[in-house]
């Protein structure tokens, strides 16, 4: 189980004073009102947010990716706000590429530290757009932005093919939260061959890898079923186990913030 203090303690060396106050949040009881503040240092006048907020790109500028970590940390930490997120709807809907939604990265990031596969896009972003609109329709968010992208997260996924697994995290997202459950789940059985073909269950595969919990990140996730360790072979269900807690405890136990479990029993 994790050692919260050695978190914290490893926080405190390492983490920005939002991941302090997301910790505190979380797993202290601690405020609300700390997490939104630390959010909002983020946000520019525009309602967008930026400033590094996702660290691959450093621009002081409003990116899509800042904003879905912004609604994404409210929501998770149950600090949300709808003057927030209304005004981040604003601005969305004020830079929206063409066809609408939303991009994966814009001009802003042009001249500012990024990472390199962050490059400027004027096309709908199934990634950016998914994650965003899953947050906002979570928190049952009523807004002209919304329901546009809505419509275009739909028609994209009813054409998906051969879809990556930065699309499929969108794609997830929005299945997550779209209100039209019997919609989803057949968008699910449709996606779950790209799902299958992208998922990594070696804890020791090496490069870039996309392990089961980046699909199912919840126990209620609506993928968790595609990881179900209560089917599939002895030889697949070890293989996940090992892979969702071994990736973790080989990272964390470094640092001396989780014991590593006992996969026979789970403790």
């Amino acid at each position: 189980m994790p050692d919260i203090d050695h978190a914290e303690h490893f926080l405190a060396a390492t983490g920005r004073i939002l991941d302090r106050r997301r910790c505190e949040r979380l797993f202290r009881d601690g405020d609300a009102d700390p997490v939104r503040a630390a959010v909002l240092a983020y946000r520019n006048a525009d309602g967008g947010f930026g400033h590094g907020l996702e660290p691959d790109g450093r621009t002081p500028g409003s990116q899509p990716a800042a904003t879905e970590q912004a609604l994404r940390i409210l929501d998770q930490a149950d600090a949300w706000d709808d003057d927030i997120a209304a005004r981040a709807c604003d601005q969305l809907q004020a830079a929206a590429p063409e066809e609408g939604a939303a991009a994966f990265v814009v001009a802003s990031v042009e001249g500012w530290p990024r990472a390199p596969w962050w490059q400027t896009s004027e096309g709908f972003s199934l990634v950016s757009t998914g994650q965003i609109v899953g947050t906002l329709l979570r928190r049952d968010v009523e807004h002209a932005w919304v329901d546009a992208a809505t419509d275009l997260m739909w028609e994209r996924i009813d054409a998906l093919a051969e879809p990556g697994p930065y699309e499929l995290y969108g794609v997830l997202r929005f299945l997550e939260a779209v209100p039209d459950r019997e919609r989803a789940q057949q968008a699910l059985e449709r996606a779950e061959p790209a799902i299958r073909e992208v998922v990594t269950l070696d804890p020791e595969a090496s490069g870039e890898v996309h392990g089961p919990l980046g699909f199912a990140p919840e126990p209620g996730s609506i993928a968790r079923p595609l990881f179900d360790c209560s089917s599939g072979t002895p030889h697949a269900t070890g293989k996940s186990l090992r892979f969702l807690y071994g990736s973790i405890v080989g990272a964390a136990s470094r640092h001396g913030w989780i014991a590593e479990p006992n996969l026979a029993t789970g403790e």
